[in-house]
Formats: structure tokens, sequence, C-alpha cells
């Protein structure tokens, strides 16, 4: 397949991505859906003309599928300041507090995803500049009902004089010692203790669930 037309293939993925979830998010808006609806068929049709099949079947098909058909993949910054802090935000729903992170869109890698997470919930420009590991929520002990993927990045804010503030789903936000963590959200204290010793250089490979 050329540039051109793999190029085509991944601009499809992500409108059929964008289509779905907003279908799946956003069923009772009076405009939404339709909108979500037609790109998902200009998705389809992008998929048809690469592969030759009918626009309307590979529409069918987006329809038909899940919109999650594997494990979900996320990504959490890890961001510590000259002092050795961890950057923590207060999750609205829990009450209970967490690295920066979320799931994943299609279109970008990991470590992508990891630095718009902590932009979106701190605010922060972030450089991802070391990988922590990938972590099985079924290992971690994450409190999910579906099965996810965790990826944890080391990361260097851009501008250490910029300071993080509460955005979107957080209630507050801070820098923390690793002696004065606060109680954190299901399947964070392994990955902060994990993050605190690649950040001091106790470990130096990347975990992964055996």
């Amino acid at each position: 397949m050329s540039d051109l037309g793999e190029q085509l293939r991944l601009w499809a993925d992500e409108l059929r991505a964008i289509a779905g979830e907003g279908l799946y998010y956003d069923p009772d808006h009076p405009y939404h859906p339709a909108r979500y609806r037609r790109v998902r068929r200009i998705a389809a049709e992008l998929f048809a003309v690469q592969s030759g099949e009918e626009a309307l079947a590979v529409e069918s098909s987006f329809a038909t599928t899940a919109l999650r058909t594997t494990p979900v993949s996320g990504a959490d910054g890890a961001v510590f300041d000259g002092a050795g802090r961890i950057l923590l935000i207060q999750r609205a729903d829990t009450g209970l507090w967490a690295m920066p992170g979320g799931a994943l869109d299609v279109g970008e890698t990991p470590a992508e995803g990891a630095a718009r997470e902590v932009r979106e919930e701190t605010g922060l420009d972030v450089q991802p500049r070391a990988f922590v590991g990938v972590y099985d929520s079924r290992r971690c002990g994450s409190v999910l009902a579906f099965h996810l993927y965790h990826f944890v990045f080391l990361c260097d804010p851009v501008d250490p004089k910029n300071e993080p503030r509460s955005r979107h789903e957080t209630t507050d936000v801070g820098w923390f010692q690793e002696r004065d963590l606060p109680p954190l959200h299901g399947g964070h204290p392994i990955r902060v203790r994990d993050a605190f010793a690649r950040h001091r250089g106790q470990i130096t490979d990347a975990y992964f669930d055996r």
C-alpha cells in the first residue's frame, strides 16, 4: 500500500473512533448523533477506497462492532519537580489522588497520550523522557469494570516555573514526596511506587506483567 493509502487508512481509523465514541457517549443530543453517523460514513468511504469493499458494508461492520474489542489502553504521566516530588491530581469522582492520566486516543502514541492527559488535567506542558512500564489492571489493583493496560512515563515539565492547576475532572492538584502521599486511587499505589524508584534510578528496566 502506498504511503498515501496508509495515511488515509489511519485518518479513517481516527474518524471511526471519534464517531463511535460520540455515538456511545452522546446519544441523546438533538444534533450530534446525526453528525457522528456522517463522520462514520466518511470513515467507511475512506476505508472502502483502499480495500475495494462497498462503503455500506464497511459502515455496517463499524456499527455492529463493539466500541471496545481489546483491552483499553491508558497512559499516566509521572511528573517530578526539582525537589523529587510527584505531581498528583485529586479525582472528582472518588476524591482520591492519582497521577494525571487517561485513555489513549486513536492516532497518538502512548507517550503523546500521557503528555496530553497531563496538559488536560493540570495545565502543564511536559516532555516524556523515560518509560516506567506497562501494568495490567487485573494485576495492579485497578478498580475498573473492564480490562485496561496502563502505560506509565516519567515526564519533565517543559517550563518548571509554570504551576499546575485543577481542570476538568479534577478538584485539586499538588506535589508530594513519597513519604507524604495522600490516599491513592485504585491501581496507583504500585505505579506511583515504581515511578519514584525509576525517578531515583533504583530501577532501570521497564516493568511488565509476566
